[in-house]
């Protein structure tokens, strides 16, 4: 009988459940969120805009907008007990750091454990705030600074960097951060996502699932590539030394980082809105040669291109939180500030209808075996 089973192993492949959020198409390298193009979103919406489409279904006018930007900014403070626990783990890693701050306001905020469309919302609007703030906090802490408070009068990603750097940033600063927010706030059911819906499948409530898509994140074949682009960069050194890089590599069989998608067969849509910030940021910032290590390498591999070994996202990422003077170590983080979003409706999508995802596994084990008294083993 189980000669004739198929092992879809990493469920590549498989559609497990529909929704009304993100079409991917890999091999055209497109994305929409809610019907609206990557691209159009990147050029035109801010992070805030993009929320409300994702959390709400649609694109807010003015007025939605307001009131949704001002209950955003308001639920931006974290309780003191937070901060004291951040201090008590600060010399972790900040993706561990993170993740059990999100589980101390599971425990601390009294509306954390309730469930419902409209719980999973109020409280994922609220940690989508508090994400920033939390990741600032213990970059401030472990630096032997006090937390810098976030200020009101600042959008989501302004706000960060200030939090962040205790300076108003620029408007084209606050501009890319934004960019980056809106091109990495949702992208189907990618392994985070996928486990948030296991969380929320055992009727958890949101805080829970979160803590779990935080765990998923924080594993280099997911949310690590930003920072292994960034030590690439490093070790390539001049663009000069690019296509030795990539061909050493390629000889040896070895990925080169930033390149390849486990969806895109084309480059990734959202790399060339990075790719632009990265050109200017570095203009701007007097340190031009990260860009041309980086148009280098992807010269280097434009062979590889026909085997799906295009650009993604992440190539470009690192770079940009390099030229900020952000650690590597910050890097995921940044990238579940982004995600929240995305995580938040497809917890509420998982809640609708639900059903507990449970997958089988194929034994391939021993035979039926007698039991041995521990004597005679």
């Amino acid at each position: 009988m189980t000669d004739n089973v198929k092992i879809n192993r990493g469920l590549k492949g498989v559609y497990f459940e529909r929704s009304a959020v993100s079409d991917i198409d890999g091999a055209a390298g497109t994305l929409q969120y809610r019907g609206y193009s990557i691209h159009d979103l990147a050029t035109h919406a801010t992070f805030e805009e993009v929320c409300h489409l994702l959390m709400k279904g649609e694109l807010p006018n003015a007025a939605e907008l307001a009131a949704f930007d001002t209950e955003m900014r308001a639920a931006r403070s974290v309780p003191d007990a937070v901060l004291d626990i951040i201090r008590v783990c600060k010399d972790g890693h900040p993706m561990d750091v993170l993740r059990t701050a999100v589980s101390a306001l599971a425990a601390l905020e009294p509306d954390s454990l309730a469930t419902g469309e409209e719980a999973f919302l109020r409280n994922g609007m609220r940690l989508t705030a508090q994400l920033p703030t939390l990741v600032a906090a213990h970059e401030a802490i472990r630096s032997g600074r006090d937390p810098v408070a976030p200020d009101d009068s600042l959008g989501h990603a302004a706000n960060w960097l200030w939090m962040l750097k205790g300076e108003k940033p620029s408007e084209d600063a606050a501009r890319l951060a934004d960019v980056d927010f809106v091109l990495h706030a949702e992208h189907g059911a990618n392994a985070s996502s996928f486990a948030a819906r296991v969380t929320v499948g055992t009727e958890a409530n949101l805080h829970g699932a979160i803590v779990t898509a935080l765990s998923t994140l924080a594993g280099p074949a997911h949310g690590g590539a930003a920072e292994d682009v960034m030590k690439m960069v490093k070790e390539i050194g001049t663009p000069e030394n690019a296509a030795s890089y990539v061909k050493a590599k390629r000889a040896n069989r070895d990925a080169v980082t930033g390149f390849g998608h486990r969806v895109y067969r084309a480059e990734d849509p959202r790399a060339r809105h990075m790719r632009e910030g990265v050109r200017k940021l570095g203009e701007e910032m007097g340190a031009p040669e990260w860009y041309e290590i980086l148009q280098a390498v992807v010269e280097a591999m434009k062979p590889y291109s026909r085997h799906g070994l295009n650009v993604n996202v992440d190539f470009y990422s690192g770079v940009i939180y390099q030229l900020h003077g952000i650690p590597m170590d910050l890097y995921v983080p940044i990238f579940a500030i982004g995600r929240m979003p995305g995580w938040v409706i497809q917890c509420i999508e998982q809640q609708r209808g639900n059903i507990l995802i449970r997958p089988l596994t194929l034994y391939n084990g021993p035979e039926p075996r007698d039991w041995v008294p521990i004597d005679a083993r």
